[in-house]
């Protein structure tokens, strides 16, 4: 039957409208943003991220009733369930604390401890937060009552009989309780965790009066219910009132409180230590027992642990429902069909958070840079980034790891691992230049060239990542044919006419040394030509990370340009022709050098001269 069958059976069989026509056996915990529920073989915790999201962990449980069977006696199961909801409660808070809060990379001290003892670190934390809270709520709960009712009773005159210790104790332990919750409740976060308490209880209830699970049906039911862990508290305060109050007269008979009021009450207190136990364990079968039914007795008996949940819950919003609706459907449907996958958390990182960390990370940073991270981590366009809202664990990760090495001074590109050139996405690493603007602007020139040349062979010398190879290749029916010096940057341009489907040949080899005997209708090439004297004056990321190779140009930043002029003319067909870029104040110098060559120079979009078209002046016309 399908769960949507199961709620309107219910429906149908139900006797009286407001009253429980069904049991269930699943409950819930309310933490950061969110709803642990856990049934019979399954547990799963539903969070709102803060891009708005709910996502879900869930994970199949062990089978109560598959227990050995003392685990399972009553009073026995009490005490196994307490435990085992202890640890479970603590690591779902953490998780859920995870999800909504900062993401971070695990420590050198995390991961040498998950290498060295083979556990995950989180089990170890999980371990010691329990053991801690569990010594709070000793010191608080069991410690401070025990220690305050003994200073009361050493006032001369006082009846120290052991029901009236016990009554003191757990009405200053009630009171401590109470002052407890009500300090917390200052706290905003607390504040929406008692929001979210509510929520899980008015989900359970709804479902228990057999009604569709939906936020308005929901909305509708109260927010105290009676398998609550705040009325099983008020249980254990009622039920402490007889067994200490027992304990107290055992020791008095036995003589153990014959001591001066320190070793007595430490005396009490080791004792009561031992007995909490059996206290949790009539504690909870006292629970199970009061929830099983509306009588009157039951509901009288129920009365003043209801009325504490009205410290520990408030009235959720909407959203809460939904969250709340999400964990108990996701339960509901594992404990019913075991073939449903298991699921981790999506522990995302709001779009606007991310920025903020990223920045934190590459303080150098534009906001473009960041965009382009971004984008990279995504695979969204530029254009889509004001519509994300949350990036995946993993694309924060490697945006992250982007922006780590920004922060060592690596250009954006680099550190992308990659740049746009002419509209298309070309691979950059340390071994190529990072293509400029401007070569964008020698690359459309040869292009049109090209084109209205009807195609023919193409050199791109010096060609470095392949920038303008690949999209002469692209573009045009050309066979082009790339050369550099620096194996690495061969490689880089390789890979980058592979990955966008275009055949170049790639040769190794000094300037014209690996085309020897070939003839091309257009040689393009944009070598290194900053003079030597002003590489120490270039910006430090230029300087430090681009490589000198293709850079440096010798004394004047000619020298490559000598070589072209002298050997360029042997690798032209006759109608061929000769593009360059060049740097800033060199156009004079190179008209000398191509003295022999019809020379026009063209400006770039910022009106510098930067590109020389040559062509010998025995071809033209």
């Amino acid at each position: 039957m399908s769960h949507s069958d199961c709620v309107n059976s219910a429906k149908e069989h139900k006797e009286k409208p407001g009253k429980i026509v069904r049991r269930t056996s699943i409950g819930g915990q309310a933490v950061l943003e969110g709803v642990m529920m856990k049934g019979r073989r399954s547990l799963a915790t539903a969070v709102r991220t803060e891009a708005g999201d709910i996502t879900v962990e869930a994970k199949y449980i062990p089978d109560a009733s598959r227990r050995n069977i003392f685990f399972r006696l009553p009073f026995v199961r009490g005490v196994v369930n307490l435990v085992t909801q202890l640890f479970m409660g603590v690591g779902v808070l953490m998780r859920s604390a995870e999800v909504f809060g900062d993401s971070a990379e695990p420590t050198k001290f995390d991961k040498w401890v998950g290498e060295k003892f083979k556990v995950n670190p989180m089990h170890i934390l999980t371990a010691v937060s329990l053991v801690l809270g569990l010594a709070l709520a000793v010191g608080l709960f069991v410690f401070l009552p025990n220690f305050l009712t003994g200073l009361i009773f050493e006032i001369p005159g006082t009846n120290d009989h052991p029901a009236l210790l016990s009554l003191c104790e757990a009405a200053i332990m009630l009171v401590i309780f109470i002052g407890y919750i009500l300090s917390i409740t200052l706290m905003k976060d607390i504040r929406r965790v008692f929001m979210y308490h509510g929520a899980e209880h008015k989900v359970i209830s709804c479902y228990e009066h057999g009604l569709d699970l939906t936020v308005e049906n929901a909305r509708t039911m109260r927010t105290e219910h009676s398998r609550c862990g705040t009325t099983f508290i008020f249980f254990v305060v009622a039920v402490s009132i007889i067994v200490f109050a027992l304990v107290n007269w055992m020791l008095q008979e036995i003589g153990w409180t014959r001591f001066d009021s320190v070793v007595n009450a430490l005396v009490r207190l080791a004792v009561k230590l031992l007995f909490l136990p059996v206290v949790a364990g009539i504690s909870y079968e006292l629970l199970k027992l009061l929830a099983r039914s509306d009588c009157l007795l039951f509901r009288v008996l129920r009365a003043p642990g209801m009325l504490m949940q009205k410290l520990t819950t408030k009235q959720p919003t909407d959203d809460m429902l939904e969250v709340s609706i999400t964990a108990f459907k996701t339960v509901l449907a594992m404990d019913e069909d075991d073939s449903l996958p298991e699921s981790k958390f999506d522990t995302g990182v709001s779009a606007a958070k991310a920025r903020e960390k990223l920045k934190e990370t590459a303080p150098s940073a534009e906001e473009s840079d960041i965009d382009w991270m971004l984008v990279e981590a995504t695979g969204k366009k530029r254009g889509e980034l004001p519509a994300l809202k949350t990036l995946t664990k993993q694309q924060f990760e490697t945006a992250r790891k982007i922006a780590e090495k920004m922060s060592k001074g690596a250009p954006l590109q680099y550190a992308l691992g990659n740049t746009e050139f002419f509209g298309i996405v070309l691979h950059v690493d340390e071994s190529v230049l990072i293509p400029r603007p401007e070569t964008e602007e020698l690359a459309e020139k040869v292009i049109a060239e090209v084109k209205a040349r009807g195609g023919g062979r193409v050199l791109d010398l010096c060609t470095g990542s392949g920038a303008i190879a690949v999209v002469v290749a692209k573009h045009t029916s050309a066979r082009v044919t790339a050369t550099d010096i620096s194996p690495a940057a061969c490689a880089v341009a390789r890979n980058n006419a592979a990955a966008r489907g275009v055949t170049v040949k790639v040769k190794e080899g000094d300037m014209f040394a690996p085309v020897e005997g070939e003839t091309f209708d257009v040689i393009v090439s944009n070598p290194p030509y900053i003079p030597d004297a002003d590489i120490a004056e270039l910006e430090e990321k230029v300087r430090e990370f681009e490589p000198l190779l293709a850079l440096k140009g010798g004394e004047d930043g000619l020298d490559y340009y000598r070589i072209i002029a002298r050997e360029a003319a042997g690798h032209l067909s006759p109608d061929g022709v000769l593009w360059l870029e060049f740097g800033v104040g060199q156009a004079e110098a190179l008209k000398e050098l191509f003295a022999g060559w019809d020379v026009e120079v063209y400006r770039d979009m910022q009106g510098v001269e930067r590109m020389l078209r040559a062509v010998k002046k025995e071809s033209v016309g």
